[in-house]
């Protein structure tokens, strides 16, 4: 009898499995007829290196090159791997390509003895680097350290500058915090080797790296811990301190810069897509509301977020570059 009980439970249980994987086989059939969500329609992120000057530039790209191109331009302290996301959810649209500057990321980094680390050379590098890749026409996306080499290529070029798509990209006095631009006083007035001690202790810590990216989020347990573990890896290289403080002391050039910027923008009227995290530290938000002053074709979004606004608003930015775009008949 026992034996019996048994043998009808262990029948009933396979009679059970089988039906459960029927479902599961109809359902997975099913989903061939679903429409995909938009993050899935997307092509495949390849990578890769080119030569600019004897500097192997590493890039990540994806998308079809018959479609129109955006080439995103990163900040300090990341590289190409901020726009991981965003390339993805802009490849079935459009050609989409994310560099990283020398001595950024992955790609080589020279000496600060052979190579002088200011946003001209960087811009220099950038320019060719897109010229070498054939690419003719582009929209920019500028980001924090993205917006003094992306102005410095849009004046260069300004008839191949479809848009500018800027994230806490800054070109106004207006948009620059005191405070946070405070402890670099001491290098633009009056630089030392004990000056460069104390700035580097400061800025280059991995508490301070992940404070850059956490500070001003929604929710910086969501933050993903790989962005200030790769900056410090990669910041933390022999030479690197020297690279990094050349090219703050150099800031002061775009502070510079900034009224022949804003005469780019008011005499070409590029299409401005504004998408900025309004709790930044470094660049407040009349930086963002600065456009509308120069440019009548421009989108401002405020969003509540820090100063890389990818990271809590990736797909928010994603459809809302692809709606401006394709508004203007890029697409």
């Amino acid at each position: 009898m026992k034996r019996t009980e048994q043998t009808q439970s262990v029948s009933t249980s396979l009679d059970a499995h089988k039906g459960a994987a029927m479902l599961f086989a109809a359902a997975f059939a099913a989903v061939g007829s679903l429409a995909l969500p938009a993050y899935a329609e997307t092509t495949a992120t390849t990578y890769g290196f080119e030569d600019v000057d004897d500097v192997d530039i590493f890039y990540r790209e994806a998308g079809d090159p018959a479609n129109p191109t955006i080439v995103m331009l990163h900040g300090f302290p990341s590289s190409s791997h901020q726009y991981r996301n965003l390339l993805r959810d802009l490849s079935a649209d459009y050609h989409v390509i994310a560099p990283d500057y020398p001595g950024f990321g992955a790609s080589e980094f020279p000496s600060p003895d052979d190579f002088d680390y200011t946003f001209d050379n960087l811009a220099n590098s950038m320019d060719t680097f897109i010229e070498q890749r054939g690419i003719t026409e582009y929209a920019l996306v500028l980001h924090d350290y993205g917006a003094p080499v992306g102005f410095r290529i849009a004046l260069e070029h300004p008839e191949r500058v479809t848009a500018l798509l800027v994230q806490n990209g800054n070109a106004y006095i207006e948009g620059v915090n005191p405070a946070a631009s405070e402890p670099l006083q001491a290098l633009w007035e009056n630089r030392t080797p004990e000056v460069d001690a104390q700035v580097a202790a400061n800025l280059f810590n991995l508490e301070a790296l992940k404070w850059q990216y956490t500070h001003g989020t929604r929710n910086p347990d969501g933050i993903l811990p790989d962005n200030w573990f790769l900056d410090f890896q990669r910041v933390s290289r022999p030479g690197q301190h020297q690279a990094q403080l050349d090219l703050l002391t150099d800031y002061t050039s775009n502070i510079a810069a900034y009224p022949t910027w804003q005469a780019y923008l008011r005499e070409h009227q590029p299409p401005v897509l504004v998408t900025w995290g309004q709790n930044d530290a470094f660049f407040a938000p009349a930086g963002a509301e600065g456009y509308a002053a120069d440019v009548s074709d421009v989108e401002i979004h405020l969003l509540d977020t820090g100063h890389f606004p990818l990271e809590e608003e990736g797909p928010f930015i994603a459809s809302t570059i692809k709606t401006f775009l394709a508004a203007r008949g890029i697409e």
